[in-house]
Parts: C-alpha cells; structure tokens; sequence
C-alpha cells in the first residue's frame, strides 16, 4: 500500500550553519532534569497568577495545578529559549529591555496591567499591588498619575549581529512566563475536555467536573484563559500574541473536527495513479491528522515558535522555523503515542480512563490501520462504536473482548501507528541540526525521544 505524503511531511528548514566557535562536543541531557529548578520555579509562581477574590474560584483554578503533569508544553517553551537565546538579530533588545526597568520586559513588570487596576477590576489577593478590587463609590472622572512608567532611552544598538548563544541558562522573563501561559492553556483546555468528554479521572485523581461538578469547571477554565489573555498581553511582543491567541481558535476547531462523523462507503484501497481522487481512508487520516495538529501539535509548535521570537528573533531567522517545525512534528508524534496507549494501557497506568476513545467513539490512528487490514472495521467505525458488541460499555479495560478491540489486535495497527509516531519524532530530531550545540539541543533531542517511549 503506497504511504501517503500527509504522513511525516514537512518543510524542514534550510540554511547553512554559521557559528562564532567551534560547537562544543555533544552531551546528553535529560530535559527534567536539565530544567528542575525553572520548573519548580514556575509551578510556585504560577498559582499566584491565578488567585481570585471567589476561594471556590481558586481552588477551582489551581486545581490540576496541584497533580503532577508531564509539563511538556513550558518546557518545549523554555528548551528552545536556551537553544537559541542570542542567535536572533534583536537580541540584544530583546536583553536590554529584560535587564532595564521601565522597558517592559522586566520580571517585575509582567505583573503591572496595561489598563489602570481600578479600572479593570480583576481583583488577584496574590498580588495586591498591581490589581484592584471593585469599589461600589460611583466613578469619578479625575486627572490620575501614570500606573506605569515611562519607557527609558536606549542608544541604538549595532547594525550588524553575530549569531552567537548567549548563555547556556539564562532565560527571558517573558519567555518564562510564556511558558506559563502556555501550561495555563493547555490545563484550561482540560477542565473543558473533560466536560465534553465526561471524563471521571485526571491524572490519576478525580477530574475537575468530578469534583467540582460541570459548570464551575468551564468557569474555572474560562477565568484560567482570561488570565492567560491578560499575562500574554503584557508579553509586549504583537507576533507573540497573534501566535497564541490563534491557539484557541485550533483549539476549538479540533475538537469540532473530531465529531465529524467518518465516511466508509467506498474504495478501502488508496488510488495509485496520480490525480485519482483520495479514498476513503485517506480522508480519514487526513482529518485525523489536521485533528491532531489543532488540538495538539499547535500549541507545542506556536508555543516553541513565541519562545524564539520573545528571544529576538524576526522574519527571516531560521531559528523560529526550527522552533515551530519541531513543535508540530513533536506534537503530533506525541498525540500518536497518546492513542497507542489508549488501546494498549489500563486506566492505573493512564491515569485517566483507558479506552476512552473508543467510549467517546472517536476514530484514532490504531483504529484506522485496523481499517485498512479488516474491512469490516470500517462498519464500526461509520457507527462511532456504538452497535452491539462493537465496545465493551460496562468493562471498557477488558482486552479483546470487543469487536473494535480484536480488530486492532489482531492486526499490525498499534505498531504501525507507534512506527508513524517514530517518523515524525525523527523529523523533530532532524530540524535540530541546524541549531548550535548546546544542552538545550541535546535536551530537546532526548524530550523526542522519551515522547515516544512513554507508557502514560
């Protein structure tokens, strides 16, 4: 059967390397432990961006916050500001407004709203110099000093850059909190998802709706976006917020695009001349994939690519194509892998219900490499595993005791979609080389690799 472009493509970049030094000889690193005390850090500071003047609302808040999570997202985020801190052609800027009160990238000006605090009235006891609560006094129009002071002069800096890394550790205030903001997207888009999905377990505790119950666990997900809106705005960087704002737009187009129902009629077989039109499978897997990509692989990709740009890099600079090229592949190499064990991993392990896709009848890629090698797979599939026998409703953890369950083991399907997993983490790999030695590379090597030897 002829492999589909779809599979594995991208446009890695090209661009001869040029270093100021010799690289240094490579090393390998652990990407937790390379990052645990930024990590920590982060976790500490973040629970401070999401206090409310509602205890439930906080609680609500910090929530998933409190269980351990694979953090992957931040520390894509924080890899690729080690990586490549100092190669971009506004670097320099990009520092002198991180060492420079005033200038706005200062770790204590993140928190300082663009808007009077008395005016917005997101009220935060964590930090009760930079926000307000609301005043029941009738508002007065009256000339009031400044909230904010006046950026400081700065001598132009030279035209000409040499691409050199800066530090091997040092990260950007705003590249560290967009890595917050990003980890607070994601887990917003949980407390969702598990509404939606009607999800019992998270991470190996009862899920937010569980314990919470539905309605203040899309509050709790909506005050956490409107926190992360108001952090990103503050990043100071427009390309950064276009980036990330159009996260939940994919965010909220992925998760309709995974009801479409999958259409079976028809061929099962790919067309082999060219210009025949696109079988059904096909079209499967092509949804599937763009699916994955808006739920998943975005958020990696455009966090990884902000991270770059934060870092100085423009238009043009190779490095934020490496950046976004990576993400994507790496995310989707990852949601890949997420499926596998969907099918091949029981809900201790998991720490959220095993089989849950098949409950929710999603079509996943284990399921669609079953298709191609039983054909009546297809049958199942076109209902959403909702005939008789076509899942096990009351013990979903049973192994091979459904139909859509034997069709897959009784099929190369997990090692098929594990092997696809692999093409596109290799891709991730690959789009590296371009990147200066550093532990940071190596540690985004290593992250690839560990995606796709997971088993929860």
């Amino acid at each position: 059967m002829r492999r589909w472009a779809t599979f594995a493509r991208i446009l890695a970049p090209t661009r001869s390397r040029h270093y100021s030094s010799p690289p240094p000889a490579k090393s390998t690193s652990d990407p937790f432990s390379l990052l645990a005390p930024q990590l920590a850090e982060l976790r500490h500071s973040l629970l401070s961006l999401l206090d409310s003047g509602h205890p439930r609302l906080s609680e609500i808040t910090r929530y998933y916050f409190l269980h351990p999570s694979k953090q992957i997202r931040p520390i894509i985020v924080l890899l690729f500001s080690r990586a490549t801190n100092g190669l971009g052609r506004h670097w320099e800027h990009k520092l002198w407004a991180a060492q420079t009160h005033g200038a706005g990238g200062h770790a204590d000006e993140l928190d300082w709203p663009l808007t009077r605090p008395d005016i917005l009235n997101d009220w935060n006891p964590s930090k009760p110099t930079c926000t307000s609560p609301f005043n029941s006094s009738p508002f007065t129009i009256r000339p009031r000093a400044p909230h904010r002071p006046s950026p400081p002069h700065r001598h132009p800096h030279p035209s000409t850059h040499e691409p050199k890394l800066y530090d091997a550790e040092y990260i950007l205030p705003t590249q560290k909190r967009l890595a917050q903001i990003v980890e607070m997207m994601h887990t917003a888009s949980l407390l969702h998802d598990d509404v939606i999905d009607e999800s019992a377990l998270r991470r190996g505790q009862p899920s937010a709706p569980a314990a919470f119950g539905n309605k203040f666990s899309i509050l709790g997900g909506n005050f956490v976006l409107g926190r992360a809106s108001a952090a990103l705005s503050r990043l100071g960087d427009p390309e950064v917020t276009d980036l990330i704002a159009s996260i939940l737009s994919n965010l909220v187009e992925g998760e309709i695009l995974q009801t479409k129902a999958v259409e079976t009629d028809g061929p099962t077989e790919p067309a082999e001349l060219p210009g025949e039109p696109l079988t059904k499978i096909q079209d499967a897997w092509n949804i599937y994939l763009q699916k994955t990509y808006l739920k998943t692989a975005s958020l990696m990709a455009k966090g990884a690519r902000a991270a770059v740009i934060l870092g100085g890099c423009k238009e043009g600079d190779i490095w934020r194509e490496i950046a976004y090229a990576y993400g994507r592949n790496l995310g989707i190499a990852f949601q890949l892998v997420d499926d596998i064990l969907d099918y091949d991993s029981a809900a201790a392990t998991l720490g959220k219900p095993g089989g849950a896709d098949l409950q929710l009848g999603l079509t996943t890629g284990p399921a669609l490499y079953a298709w191609e090698e039983h054909p009546d797979m297809g049958t199942l599939i076109s209902r959403k595993f909702q005939g008789p026998g076509d899942i096990e409703k009351n013990d979903p953890l049973k192994p091979l005791t459904s139909q859509a369950r034997n069709f897959v083991a009784h099929s190369s399907a997990l090692q098929r979609t594990r092997e696809l997993a692999q093409k596109y983490a290799d891709k991730a790999k690959e789009v590296l080389e371009q990147l200066p030695e550093s532990d940071a590379k190596n540690a985004l090597e290593a992250l690839a690799d560990r995606v796709i030897q997971r088993r929860s």
